[in-house]
């Protein structure tokens, strides 16, 4: 199947070595970053939630106003609104998008961090809850009279939407998490299972266990790998250029340790980190050791042939999805259109017509 790129946008400019400057919400920059996704051939862009930041569904709105191809990944928190009032704020941005949208489920992995916004659920009950919320949010879309939901979590009497989503019979609904209770909660729904880039034995093993959990409830999910490519010229120049950027971190982090994550997904990254620097061709996990594994934080370095045969790895094994972000976001965005994706393009169409 085509493979779907996905890169990241945010209303400003910043990475582990940019700080953030200017207005916390800057419409130009989402209008510039979105543009400069679309013209470099990405299908889709993830838009993150933390909870200091920004309104995600108003990022995206301002982005789909200037774009007419790009998609938009919404990752979505349960727990701080309603699943029928979610809903319906998701039908009504699917149908501003003329279907561009898709959602990414997240239950949080940060107890620091839910608790800003009040919430101090523990770990394997908010996986629990997103199971619950995820099911209110598709009969909320698709039900055609009114129903009643009773559940751990929340209890519904009469609920029903008039807004319903552009795409049929609703939005994708995409979910990640490195636990357990991560893979048992998003077995019964997600469409599309997202994880960190970890060696490909690792990711093979892990891929695994979801499918087995979904084949549970007659569902196979496809899957979105994320990494960091770090691109030059030739490989040489490209390493180069990661251990300018792993010197860059330490500088700007002085004395202080990573922060500690709780969550399992950065506790497999760094994992993987102890065993050893650089997995298969070119999987670097120094970064994920310099930050802590804060998120999607393993870098493949090399040239753009290096680094596109690396990534049609990971397509092999099943991912059809390949999220890639850089730590100089714009930069490396335009970079990737121009020397990266077509090259994973015509890997994957390679790939494709051999198996044929």
């Amino acid at each position: 199947m085509p493979v779907e790129m996905i890169g990241w946008i945010a209303p400003r400019v910043s990475s582990e070595i940019i700080p953030a400057t200017g207005p916390v919400f800057d419409a130009d920059v989402i209008a510039y970053t979105a543009h400069v996704h679309e013209d470099a051939g990405f299908d889709r862009v993830l838009i993150g939630y933390f909870a200091d930041a920004p309104d995600g569904f108003l990022v995206g709105a301002r982005a789909a106003q200037v774009t007419d191809r790009l998609g938009f990944l919404l990752a979505h928190r349960p727990g701080f609104v309603s699943p029928t009032v979610a809903a319906r704020k998701l039908a009504t941005l699917d149908q501003l998008t003329d279907g561009r949208l898709a959602v990414h489920l997240i239950a949080g992995g940060s107890p620091v961090d839910q608790a800003k916004d009040g919430d101090h659920t523990d770990h394997a009950a908010r996986y629990r809850r997103l199971t619950e919320y995820a099911e209110v949010l598709r009969r909320t879309w698709t039900e055609t009279a009114p129903f009643d939901h009773s559940g751990e979590f929340y209890d519904i009497q009469g609920a029903y939407a008039e807004i319903r989503c552009k795409q049929s019979p609703y939005i994708p609904m995409f979910g990640g998490g490195g636990s357990d209770a991560a893979i048992a909660a998003l077995a019964p729904f997600a469409d599309t299972f997202m994880l960190w880039g970890e060696p490909l034995a690792d990711t093979t093993a892990f891929m695994m266990r979801v499918t087995a959990a979904a084949a549970n409830h007659n569902l196979r999910p496809n899957f979105s790998l994320s990494t960091r490519p770090i691109l030059a010229e030739t490989d040489d120049q490209a390493w180069d250029r990661a251990h300018q950027i792993l010197a860059d971190i330490h500088r700007i982090r002085g004395d202080a340790p990573p922060p500690t994550r709780h969550n399992e997904g950065s506790k497999r990254l760094l994992a993987a980190a102890a065993r050893q620097d650089v997995h298969d061709v070119c999987l670097w996990t120094k970064l994920a050791e310099a930050t802590g594994a804060a998120g999607n934080s393993t870098a493949l370095v090399g040239a753009p042939d290096t680094v596109a045969d690396a990534l049609a790895e990971y397509y092999k094994i099943g991912a059809s999805s390949l999220l890639i972000r850089g730590y100089d976001p714009l930069r490396d965005a335009e970079q990737y259109g121009a020397e990266l994706i077509p090259l994973i393009r015509e890997r994957i169409a390679a790939i494709d017509a051999d198996a044929a």
